[in-house]
């Protein structure tokens, strides 16, 4: 049981990128960026082309890092440029239509250039007992990454001016243009944030098992998932919500089966609308 729940909370803190990185988008602009799990696979192509042409695991990282993050900054100054130009149901409708259709494009590619394409990072050690549970050295990693990751994230929204000035944007988009805040700006800067996250994801999740190149419409729907549950436009909630489906997940698919996982999830964020339509911490 102990072994399950922290695998769910390993799963979990993946699963809190995921939902930043796509509940600031939408914050920001209204859009749910639904190439957002192409993104991940794109970054995690990248490493391990960079790494079998050997490159160092970190430099590898980091190019795939930036590399999600230059595709994310592409995105926002070419197919969203239209998108935020329209308002209200028109600029998600159309946003959705943009991003599923890049989402299928970058896949295709993908998928047709690299079909057997994943990576796997093995970090290597003998496992570590927490709480009485061994656990591999990948997974303690990629949990600390990514607390890391959150740590800095909440301080940055939370103390810093261009935090604080991306929280009044989700708030009240008008009222911060009126105080000098440029929008668009702070859009793209958001998409690069969202881009990078995507990388690290990509990164942490292969540290405890492949990422196959496949896995992106499934890395969107868990996105989606934490991005409703959390609350739109809230880190703190990405997070929260992230940890307790990973856990559900975990639990799911350990005493279940992995083929009703998913549904369990879908019905998580069914019930979270019914119940708190603006999420876990949503305002």
């Amino acid at each position: 049981m102990r072994a399950v729940v922290l695998d769910g909370i390993v799963l979990g803190l993946a699963f809190g990128l995921l939902g930043v990185g796509m509940t600031l988008v939408y914050g920001l602009g209204g859009v749910l960026n639904l190439a957002y799990g192409q993104i991940v696979v794109l970054g995690a192509i990248v490493v391990m082309l960079v790494m079998e042409d050997g490159v160092a695991t970190f430099l590898a990282a980091l190019v795939g890092i930036l590399a999600a993050a230059g595709v994310a900054v592409l995105l926002d100054l070419t197919l969203m440029r239209p998108v935020y130009r329209q308002h209200g149901e028109e600029r998600t409708l159309l946003g959705l239509l943009l991003t599923l259709g890049a989402a299928f494009v970058i896949g295709g590619l993908l998928s047709w250039r690299y079909p057997a394409g994943a990576l796997y990072i093995n970090v290597s050690g003998e496992p570590v007992s927490i709480i009485g549970v061994p656990m591999a050295v990948g997974s303690i990693w990629a949990s600390v990454i990514a607390l890391a990751v959150a740590a800095v994230l909440l301080l940055f929204f939370g103390l810093t001016t261009f935090g604080r000035g991306v929280r009044s944007i989700i708030q009240d988009e008008t009222g911060a243009r009126l105080v000098g805040i440029n929008p668009s700006f702070v859009r793209t800067v958001i998409f690069a944030l969202s881009g990078a996250l995507a990388g690290i994801v990509a990164i942490t999740q292969s540290m405890s098992g492949p990422l196959t190149v496949n896995a992106g419409f499934e890395l969107t729907t868990f996105a989606l998932i934490v991005t409703v549950v959390g609350g739109l436009g809230s880190v703190a909630g990405a997070f929260l919500a992230g940890v307790l489906l990973g856990v559900v997940n975990s639990l799911s698919a350990h005493y279940i089966g992995q083929y009703i996982t998913t549904i369990i999830l879908l019905g998580a964020a069914a019930m979270t609308i019914l119940i708190r339509p603006r999420g876990l911490l949503g305002r």
